[in-house]
């Protein structure tokens, strides 16, 4: 069982912001599973259970936005996957990333927050960093701009159109980890630039 989870604040305002790229990269994978819907709303977050036929055989992965704010998804995360006796390696947690230009991602199977208070949170209430993390490229922020403004700020019409190519190919990224591994995704979508 695998558990998949995307990043950002449950508020209808921060659609479209930076900071909800992993929530739109979880719409995108919830169309690409047959335009599933998040029927249950438990463990701090909105999430359903789909069974997916992967290149292994059937999997069964829960997918979940936690509607915990950012800062708290560990509270969401952690429950969730102890409840479902989830290891941290079976964990696929879609991110923003302003260190990445638009247009591009980077797998990781593990290691440091890098900055980003959603997965501090997860890394501190899972008591690992072992889980695989698709970080979706939202661009740096401009010298004169405080940091905040810059992540909860929507993206111009040409971005948006990149982006909205960059949420289906996260989605395809997550499929491909369950199905591949993530050394072969790593390959795959780490050199991607849309």
């Amino acid at each position: 069982m695998y558990l998949i989870a995307g990043l950002g604040n449950p508020e209808r305002k921060y659609e479209g912001t930076r900071h909800n790229a992993g929530f739109a990269a979880i719409d995108a994978l919830l169309d690409k599973l047959g335009g599933q819907k998040l029927n249950e709303t438990k463990f701090n977050g909105a999430y359903t259970k789909v069974r997916y036929e992967s290149s292994k055989g059937m999997e069964q992965i829960v997918i979940v936005k936690p509607l915990t704010y950012m800062n708290l998804s560990g509270n969401c995360i952690a429950p969730l996957a102890n409840f479902y006796k989830i290891e941290p390696e079976h964990i696929i947690v879609f991110s923003d990333d302003i260190n990445l230009d638009v247009g591009r991602m980077r797998i990781r199977a593990a290691g440091s927050a890098g900055g980003h208070n959603g997965l501090k949170s997860i890394i501190s209430c899972l008591g690992s960093d072992k889980f695989g993390r698709i970080r979706v490229g939202v661009g740096m922020k401009p010298d004169n701009m405080d940091l905040a403004v810059h992540v909860l700020a929507r993206f111009n019409q040409t971005d948006e159109k990149v982006m909205e190519e960059m949420y289906e190919e996260a989605a395809s990224a997550a499929l491909d980890i369950i199905d591949n591994g993530l050394e072969h995704a790593m390959n795959r979508y780490n050199s991607m630039k849309l």
